[in-house]
């Protein structure tokens, strides 16, 4: 008689990961969105996608199914998709025995806050929100007014020197390192148009809106980047309603966006235009502690890697969505 396996296993192995998760995955593609969109960037684009350092990957399985999964990709906070408080406590305590090292944690809000405690007590690290984000999806879209002067385009390659640098300044606007990934993530979006540009009547390019490959019916806007000089004169909404239109056009079921709720004015914008709220998320750090030193933020010095789902974004104006962890994923 065959025993069923029980419990969470890791996996550095992305293949194996899609095998056995993949109808978990798809059970859920609006909660699960982050984990669809990183994989399919590790899978199209290699292990060094979001990094330096291979990603890895967690799988819950129960009853002969799997019931949740985490991953992570270094230097970054692990991804959790929701969990039960008994199921966060046995992934806190499996990632302690293994060894792997956890900096923070992004997740529905609910299993943010129960692998946070989970983790303090199997580690005595302290935690410290630091984003609070809501999930939404398009209902009815309906084009904000007025439309600003100008026309919607999707970029080119003879706009790439122009995302790769709107790329990292999105990313400083948030406070984050754009770990010099603009390069390839620019060569990723241009190979399915994945960027629409809104540019004035003279061509001028004024205004990005992102969008995922469409994977288990889902696409996510992200990200939507202005220019600071160009900024409240609805160039972020026209192009964030093109693009949305065009995520349908290409199959889209669900079209998602994540939003900063520090922010009420991007909140508000994309419930004008269709959005409606699925769920909130949170971004936690945790602190280790050092019983030589004090308190210190922990930091991931061991492990094959994992890529990018991270820094809080700090620049409201900037930043039209945004995505736990991997804002530009």
């Amino acid at each position: 008689m065959t025993r069923e396996r029980r419990g969470w296993r890791l996996t550095w192995d992305l293949d194996d990961f899609l095998t056995h998760a993949g109808t978990f995955l798809h059970s859920r593609p609006d909660l699960h969105t982050v984990v669809l969109t990183v994989t399919d960037g590790l899978r199209t684009r290699g292990p060094n996608a979001y990094g330096v350092e291979a990603p890895y990957f967690g799988m819950l399985e129960e009853d002969g199914a799997v019931r949740a999964v985490c991953f992570r990709t270094p230097p970054h906070r692990l991804g959790l998709t929701p969990v039960t408080a008994a199921q966060a406590d046995s992934l806190a305590a499996h990632l302690v025995a293994v060894g792997r090292p956890v900096p923070g944690v992004s997740a529905e809000a609910e299993t943010a806050g129960l692998f946070a405690e989970a983790w303090q007590r199997r580690t005595g690290a302290t935690s410290a929100v630091r984003q609070r984000q809501r999930l939404y999806r398009l209902d009815t879209l309906t084009v904000p007014r007025p439309v600003p002067a100008g026309r919607p385009r999707i970029a080119e390659e003879a706009d790439r020197e122009l995302l790769v640098r709107w790329f990292g300044e999105f990313h400083r606007d948030i406070g984050e390192d754009d770990g010099g990934r603009g390069g390839s993530w620019a060569d990723a979006r241009l190979s399915y148009g994945g960027v629409t540009l809104w540019e004035a009547p003279d061509g001028t390019p004024l205004s990005m809106a992102g969008l995922t490959p469409l994977i288990a019916g889902q696409i996510r806007v992200a990200p939507v980047y202005t220019p600071a000089p160009l900024r409240g004169r609805g160039y972020a909404g026209a192009v964030t309603a093109e693009v949305s239109r065009l995520a349908r056009e290409r199959g889209a079921d669900q079209v998602l966006l994540f939003t900063d709720l520090a922010n009420p004015t991007s909140n508000a914008l994309y419930q004008r235009i269709g959005y409606r709220p699925v769920a909130d998320f949170t971004a936690c750090d945790f602190t280790a502690r050092d019983r030589t030193a004090g308190d210190v933020p922990a930091r991931d010095t061991t492990a094959p890697g994992s890529p990018a789902h991270g820094s809080p974004p700090r620049s409201a104006a900037a930043r039209g969505s945004t995505t736990p962890g991997s804002t530009a994923a």
